[in-house]
């Protein structure tokens, strides 16, 4: 059911100017969730949907495109292509770190993709694109805290037909998509689909004479529907896809100047590190890897008996990334890795009962269960010329009064020999993971009537979440082993003792369960105005820290002592990161008239124990933001002046803050504003289409994304030397122009970025490099051409 929910969720609010007033007024969806026929206006979800026309206009290849339309939603490309956080009204995490789910739950054809790298590859072929904004427990049985992005793709049709798209643009980008659908009996249909979108880097490796951040990507996917019954469905979907991008190349945003000398002196004089993130130039001892396969299965069956509806969904799918790369982002040997590799397997199984009943009450029933295992393995080792760049940091530490030589020569009564300290070959950390998660929900709705043009909707959710973790590393790294209590050459150490679980005192479990809730009253004013308010809470269970930086809680401490595991330098921190618990308060508005539609929500939404995920150098830092809140107004309007014209505008103002965030890893940010949420995003553009006598068209599309100034990362608004290379603010033009022809031609020119703005996606700490901070620069402008045919 949660399908044709959906599907009426596409049809009713924020459409981002993709649906004509006319439509809006004409069309009439069931729905599907209490089985009652409603205009568009009466079921009062915040969503905003993106069509599958719009998609093929304005070039859309993967969610982290969608941005550009809606306004709510971010997208956020970080260190490899499998890196991705996508963000709703500024709640958003799990980049990077493969023992966190995100916030903001991505769902394909119903099922639930846990992780970005199974989240990331191509689209393939869309109907549309929905973004509900704010908790969805009660009709999403996993991690839905913040928000969902929904991808609902076309059925097979019983009709044959399909297309085929090439498409090539600058730094000979060259994408190629097909699809075909038909009948194989009167009850079984059939679609085909594949891609493949291939790039040259818009980023040169100088040093290496190479390039970064293309793409090489390729999906195929097989779908059949099987419908022996005018009441039963049965539609089977099967995919397989393949990435394996050079990407992402990271610039030097500040340098403390005394390291900069010494590694470019290492470097041999020559730039060690690009100064400048838009001159798109790269300094790195190797060229990035990303091999990720993602491929899956699911079943899903609809049975119609009587006033009931029964909905099965179930799934299957793997996930295997490798990616390697530059640790430290330079033409100087400091940090290397044998890679991170990643494997990922899940299993979902959802069933739902929905009521189609003549009265005012109906309702919703759902189960839902996931099980997953995850395992990560990845090291960390000192490159050729580490051993040289720590005898320079130590002559500075000391005011030149000691080497490293001097240094391995104090500390031999400990055991070190010469050579010892931050060698190539013997300096180096191997680390395992491994996650297994088994969660049960139990969820639904009850719709009622009080009268003709009010509803009152509540709705429960139950999660139950268990998950059971090793965590290990093994550690051939001897500096920062010793007890330098008090000597300024600590300032080393950056791999402190790790403490692997289980141990006799972490028994490396962590259990989770949680009641949520929507209350939400909705009331027609006329036939095409509706209000509503509405209550809800949402979940997200523990998150487990699957990086070098899994930390003891500091409350374990004594117990260790006691039980002789309190190593020598050993940090404490967090293993996991306890359970998320949102709230939003919201009211809305929708309406339809003769020329266009208005789509109005105000919210005050909080997440508690706020999933905090910061990379420190060497791993990330795993916490709870102890409440984070955020009010904004989100405003969705289209507006067609005259028969040819659509324009639409999206604008979102949020204000953030840190209610409380005492741990933070930059000390007390309560009160803070959080970094990386603009106060201001807007989207604004139209289409015109031309109709010419013999039927051909011409679409014209523009739209403006505009996003206020903000800065980048948490922490760095207290170093005023660092604001301006630390903001972002988003002006971004994309176009295109369509020609569609009578015989199923269709020839396009697109932009994207066209005025070729410039600005940071993110900024981070560099690695081993103290006072440094790090970068990544937005893709440069895009343009080129498509030639479709329909048939």
């Amino acid at each position: 059911m949660r399908y044709k929910l959906t599907l009426l969720a596409s049809a009713i609010i924020g459409l981002s100017g993709q649906v004509s007033a006319e439509d809006l007024l004409l069309e009439e969806v069931v729905v599907t969730a209490t089985k009652r026929a409603t205009t568009l206006q009466e079921v009062p979800i915040a969503v905003s949907v993106t069509s599958g026309e719009t998609i093929e206009q304005a070039q859309i290849r993967d969610i982290g495109d969608l941005q550009s339309v809606v306004p709510s939603l971010r997208v956020e490309q970080r260190a490899n292509a499998a890196a991705a956080n996508f963000i709703i009204r500024g709640f958003g995490n799990g980049d990077n770190n493969p023992g966190i789910e995100s916030s903001v739950a991505v769902f394909v054809d119903g099922v639930y993709r846990s992780r970005s790298a199974s989240a990331i590859s191509d689209l393939p072929n869309i109907e549309r694109i929905e973004v509900l904004r704010g908790p969805q427990s009660t009709l999403f049985g996993k991690n839905a805290s913040a928000g969902v992005i929904s991808i609902v793709t076309k059925a097979p049709q019983y009709e044959f037909g399909g297309s085929a798209e090439i498409s090539y643009g600058n730094y000979n980008s060259t994408v190629a998509k097909g699809n075909i659908t038909g009948p194989i009996t009167d009850n079984i249909a059939y679609s085909l689909s594949a891609n493949v979108n291939q790039r040259d880097g818009y980023m040169d490796v100088v040093n290496l004479d190479k390039e970064s951040n293309d793409r090489d990507r390729w999906d195929v996917r097989g779908d059949l529907l099987f419908e022996p019954t005018e009441d039963l469905s049965i539609r089977m979907i099967a995919d397989f896809g393949k990435i394996e991008d050079v990407c992402c190349g990271g610039s030097n945003l500040v340098s403390d100047p005394g390291l900069e000398t010494i590694l470019t002196g290492l470097a041999g004089g020559a730039p060690y590190a690009s100064e400048d993130p838009f001159s798109y130039d790269l300094y790195q001892t190797i060229i990035s890897e990303n091999d990720i396969e993602n491929k899956g299965i699911s079943i899903q069956v609809d049975y119609e008996l009587g006033d009931y509806a029964l909905t099965s969904i179930t799934s299957y799918r793997e996930t295997d990334a490798f990616q390697n790369d530059d640790r430290d982002f330079s033409a100087a040997d400091l940090i290397n890795s044998k890679g991170e590799h990643t494997q990922i397997e899940t299993f979902t199984q959802e069933f739902r009962l929905t009521s189609n009943f003549d009265g005012p009450v109906n309702f919703l029933l759902g189960a839902y269960i996931f099980d997953e295992q995850v395992e990560f393995d990845t090291s960390l080792t000192y490159g050729t010329q580490f051993r040289s760049y720590a005898d320079l940091l130590i002559q500075g530490l000391t005011g030149g009064t000691q080497d490293l030589d001097a240094v391995e020569t104090a500390l031999g009564p400990l055991g070190v020999a010469s050579g010892d300290l931050f060698e190539h070959s013997t300096g180096y950390t191997n680390e395992t993971y491994e996650l297994d998660n088994f969660a049960i929900s139990f969820f639904g709705t009850v719709d009622i009537d009080l009268n003709d043009t009010t509803t009152l909707t509540a709705g429960f959710n139950y999660t139950k979440d268990e998950k059971e973790y090793e965590l290990g590393i093994e550690s051939n790294e001897v500096f920062s082993e010793l007890d330098l209590t008090g000597n300024p050459l600590t300032a080393l150490q950056f791999l402190p003792p790790f403490l692997g679980v289980s141990n006799a005192v972490e028994d490396g479990e962590v259990d989770d369960d949680e009641w949520t809730w929507t209350l939400r009253l909705a009331h027609d004013l006329t036939e095409n105005t509706n209000v509503y308010a509405s209550w809800a809470t949402g979940f997200k269970a523990a998150s487990v820290n699957m990086t070098r930086d899994s930390r003891p809680f500091i409350e374990d401490q004594a117990a260790l002592t006691a039980a002789g595991l309190n190593l020598t330098n050993l940090t404490y921190g967090t293993r996991f990161a306890a359970p998320e618990k949102s709230e939003v308060f919201e009211i809305g508005l929708k309406t339809s008239f003769d020329k266009g539609s208005i789509n109005l929500a105000i919210f005050d939404q909080t997440i508690e124990d706020f999933q905090s995920n910061t990379f420190t150098g060497t791993g990330f830092a795993l916490s709870n933001a102890g409440e984070q809140n955020t009010i904004g107004v989100e405003f969705e309007g289209m507006y067609r002046p005259v028969e040819p014209l659509d324009l639409f505008l999206s604008v979102t103002w949020l204000d953030p803050e840190y209610k409380e965030y005492e741990g933070s890893p930059f000390g007390d940010l309560s009160g803070a504003e959080p970094a990386n949420i603009s106060e201001f995003s807007v989207s604004v553009g139209g289409t015109y289409t031309h109709v010419f006598g013999d039927g051909m068209e011409l679409i014209a599309r523009a739209d403006y994304v505009y996003e206020s100034e903000v800065n980048l990362r948490d922490g760095y608004l207290e170093a005023p030397e660092y604001t301006n290379e630390l903001t972002r603010e988003v002006k971004e033009l994309n176009g295109s122009v369509t020609w569609i022809l009578t015989n199923g031609f269709e020839f396009s020119l697109w932009g994207r970025n066209i005025l070729d703005e410039e600005y940071l996606v993110a900024a981070f700490d560099g690695v081993a490099q103290n006072g440094t901070i790090s970068g990544y620069a937005n893709q440069p402008r895009t343009y080129g051409g498509s030639l479709r045919f329909k048939f």
